[in-house]
């Protein structure tokens, strides 16, 4: 089930920190929220003991957040081109769960599945470059134990405004699950004037 809720207060991007709104969805239940403000729009979903949650970054704020820790512009540039979203991973359960993003895949309208690039392959282009930065990135795996949750950027080879659907999978009580979110969409260009 999605609905559209008009709400600036669900989910607020600080500089370092995504203030996570607690979930009150039922399993398998998606939302979608609209910033009244800036027209931005972030998901959330909650599945048997993993929800997770979506929202469109900016280019700009992209860019201005390895602008300030010093990355060399092209670096800037090459993650500022990609689709962004700040992401946040919860353990929802009594139990341990872990996540693989090299597992995840986005796909395009044209029906093909695609990979999404890894904190480790960012990481790794950066080092090429003596780039020693590895904050932001969602973290490639983790395993929780319960009620604890991650945070980062996950990034999608897709330009500003594109639409995908995504498929991520969790471990939990021994099984792989998958779940999917369709219809997600990339931050615009740039927010209109207002």
């Amino acid at each position: 089930m999605t609905s559209n809720v008009k709400c600036s207060h669900i989910i607020r991007y600080f500089p370092g920190l995504l203030f996570a709104v607690p979930l009150v969805l039922s399993a398998g239940e998606t939302q979608t929220y609209t910033d009244p403000d800036t027209g931005l729009l972030s998901w959330q979903v909650r599945e048997p003991g993993f929800s997770m949650q979506l929202l469109q970054l900016l280019p700009d704020y992209v860019r201005a957040t390895y602008m300030a820790r010093g990355l060399p512009p092209d670096l800037v540039e090459t993650v500022a081109g990609y689709c962004v979203f700040g992401t946040i991973i919860t353990n929802d359960s009594q139990h341990r769960l872990s996540y693989r993003v090299a597992d995840w895949r986005y796909i395009t309208s044209d029906g093909k599945a695609h990979r999404l690039k890894t904190k480790t392959q960012w990481v790794s282009e950066w080092k090429e470059r003596g780039v020693a930065f590895r904050w932001s990135i969602l973290p490639d795996d983790q395993t929780f134990e319960p009620g604890d949750w991650s945070q980062g950027f996950t990034t999608i080879a897709l330009p500003p405004g594109s639409t995908f659907d995504l498929v991520y999978s969790w471990r939990y009580q021994g099984e792989t699950r998958e779940g999917k979110l369709e219809g997600l969409r990339c931050a615009p260009a740039a927010l209109p004037d207002s």
